[in-house]
């Protein structure tokens, strides 16, 4: 896949997963991740392996070091607060941490700073954030579990 069409297909997942629809009568858009994150555990997990397959494919077609890291402190905090039950579904609405992370690199672009990837910052950070981003889950689902204990 060329890197136009890498970056328009990016795009498209972007607006899918933070503002594909609108609430009708408002100018309140939203996409599949608060959606998907209503589901416990695996919601947040699989809005974070989307988000991270966006800053992967970013970074192979020549985002910097320094925008990769801005895009994965992104992810970073659509993981951390996004796992909070409840507020966490309130705040997926509002962050849009895909499209934030689109507006960063399509200004890396015209601002002419591309330069090539930056695998070896990406690769070994995902693979941390997947391991925190898993426990979080872990720690959620326990959560969950033991305040459903206590309401019986």
């Amino acid at each position: 896949m060329n890197q136009t069409r890498s970056l328009r297909f990016l795009q498209h997942w972007a607006k899918l997963m933070d503002s594909q629809f609108r609430i009708p009568g408002t100018q309140i858009r939203f996409g599949l991740d608060p959606l998907i994150g209503l589901i416990p555990g695996a919601g947040d997990f699989s809005s974070f392996a989307v988000s991270a397959v966006m800053v992967m494919v970013l970074a192979q077609n020549g985002a910097s070091g320094f925008v990769l890291a801005r895009m994965i402190l992104n992810v970073v905090i659509d993981a951390l607060i996004g796992s909070i039950p409840f507020i966490g579904d309130i705040f997926d609405f509002a962050f849009k941490a895909n499209q934030r992370n689109m507006r960063l690199m399509m200004e890396h672009y015209e601002e002419g700073r591309h330069k090539g990837g930056a695998w070896k910052v990406v690769v070994p950070v995902l693979l941390v954030l997947l391991v925190f981003v898993a426990l979080l889950v872990w720690v959620s689902y326990r959560i969950l579990v033991w305040i459903w204990g206590l309401i019986q």
